[in-house]
C-alpha cells in the first residue's frame, strides 16, 4: 500500500516539476469542429468568403475583415475578433454558407450547435428562419435539405431582428453518422414566404442581409466517458528526431518544424509532415488565445522572386493545414525567401538548414 501511495505521489510530483496544467493533465479540451469559425483566418484582404478557408459558398457570400463604414450601432462589427461573414435573401434569391468540418460525425452520437447572426441596418425585411444542414456530401440543392438533418430556428411572427444586436441560434443534433459538411442559411422552399417586411407601409422590393459569426459544433460529452492523460510540448525538437520538450513559448519566439516535407521545388505537404503538424495542430487547441505566424524561408538556388514565391505558399500550405484540423486561433503566414538565412548557402547542408518552415508567438 505505501509502494503504491509513495508511486501515486512521484507522479504528481512528476507532472508539477513538468509544469503541465490541469487541463493537460486531467480535463479533456472542447474541440470545435468547424474549422475557422469565427472567420479570423484568411488568405488575403478580400470581400469573398472563399479567402475565409476553408469556407466556400452557394450563390455569392459577402466577406468583411474589418467593421463596415457606416455601421454605427452598438453591436457593431464582428461579434469577436475582427471578420465576419454576410448572407442575403431577397424574393427569389438566398446564399448559404457551406464548410467541411474537421472530422465526419460519429453515428448515435449527440452534437451541440452554435451561431450568432445580426441583421444589418440597410434590411428592409427579416427572414422568419435561419438554420443549418447537416450532409455527407455539402448542400446542393432544395432536395438534400432533409428535415431531419436541419437545426433550424423559426421567429413566425416578426422574424430574426433583436434591435439589430447578435442573435444566438444553436441546437443539439444526432448524428445518423458520416456527416461531413454543414451548410448554413435558410431552407425554407419559398423564399418569399419567408421574408417579413420591416415596415409594412413601405412597399417595393425586400431584401434581408444577416451577419454571421461564431459557429461551433462540439460534441457533447458523455458523463460515463473516461479521460486519458494526454501530454502536449512546445515543440522544441532535437536535432536527432522530433521528440517534443515542455517549456514556455515567449512572444517573438521563433521554433523551427523539423520534420515539416515538400516535394522538391513544389508547394503541397508530404505526408510525412502530418504527425508534426498534428501535434502543433493539439498545441493550438489547448492555448486557444495564442496568436501564431507562419514563416517560409528557402534557400538562395535560383531566381529571388522564384525563392519568395515558393516560400510564402509553403507557409501558407501549414497555415492552411492547421485550420482544416480545427485550429481556432488567429494565425498569419508570409514568406521571406532566401532573405534570412540561419546557416551558410554555400553546402548542402546549410542550404537545407535554411529550406525551413517555422511558427513565430505574435502573442501568448
Amino acid at each position: 500500500m505505501e509502494r503504491i501511495m509513495l508511486k501515486k505521489a512521484f507522479i504528481l510530483i512528476f507532472l508539477a516539476l513538468l509544469g503541465l496544467s490541469k487541463a493537460q493533465i486531467g480535463e479533456p479540451v472542447l474541440k470545435n469542429i468547424v474549422p475557422n469559425g469565427s472567420f479570423e483566418n484568411y488568405r488575403k484582404k478580400s470581400n469573398s468568403i472563399r479567402q475565409a478557408i476553408p469556407w466556400t459558398q452557394i450563390a455569392s457570400v459577402d466577406y468583411y475583415q474589418d467593421i463596415i463604414p457606416g455601421d454605427t450601432g452598438r453591436a457593431r462589427g464582428a461579434r469577436t475578433g475582427k471578420c465576419f461573414a454576410g448572407v442575403r435573401f431577397q424574393k427569389r434569391y438566398k446564399e448559404f454558407l457551406q464548410v467541411k468540418l474537421t472530422e465526419a460525425l460519429h453515428r448515435g452520437t449527440t452534437y451541440e450547435f452554435e451561431m450568432y447572426v445580426r441583421l444589418a441596418w440597410w434590411s428592409n425585411a427579416t427572414v422568419k428562419s435561419m438554420g443549418v444542414l447537416f450532409t455527407k456530401g455539402g448542400y446542393h440543392g432544395p432536395g438534400d435539405a432533409v428535415r431531419a438533418c436541419i437545426i433550424d430556428s423559426i421567429c413566425k411572427k416578426g422574424g430574426f431582428i433583436n434591435n439589430y444586436q447578435w442573435i444566438k441560434i444553436s441546437g443539439k443534433y444526432k448524428s445518423d453518422g458520416g456527416e461531413k459538411y454543414i451548410t448554413i442559411g435558410n431552407f425554407y422552399y419559398k423564399i418569399q414566404k419567408e421574408l417579413v417586411r420591416i415596415n409594412i407601409f413601405k412597399r417595393g422590393f425586400r431584401e434581408a442581409y444577416y451577419f454571421i459569426d461564431d459557429v461551433s459544433i462540439y460534441k457533447m460529452k458523455e458523463p460515463e466517458e473516461k479521460v486519458a492523460i494526454e501530454y502536449v510540448g512546445s515543440f522544441r525538437a532535437n536535432e536527432v528526431d522530433s521528440v517534443l520538450e515542455v517549456g514556455d513559448v515567449k512572444v517573438g519566439e521563433k521554433i523551427t518544424l523539423k520534420n515539416i516535407f515538400f516535394e522538391n521545388g513544389k508547394y503541397y505537404l508530404l505526408p510525412e509532415s502530418y504527425v508534426e503538424l498534428n501535434k502543433l495542430a493539439q498545441y493550438l487547441l489547448r492555448h486557444p488565445k495564442m496568436e501564431i505566424q507562419i514563416n517560409g524561408h528557402s534557400d538562395n538556388s535560383g531566381m529571388k522572386y522564384k525563392n519568395q514565391k515558393i516560400s510564402e505558399q509553403r507557409a501558407r500550405e501549414v497555415f492552411e493545414y492547421l485550420i482544416k484540423k480545427g485550429a481556432q486561433n488567429k494565425m498569419y503566414f508570409k514568406g521571406f525567401g532566401s532573405s534570412l538565412p540561419i546557416a551558410p548557402n554555400d553546402t548542402d547542408e546549410g542550404k537545407a538548414k535554411n529550406r525551413r518552415v517555422e511558427f513565430e508567438i505574435i502573442k501568448n
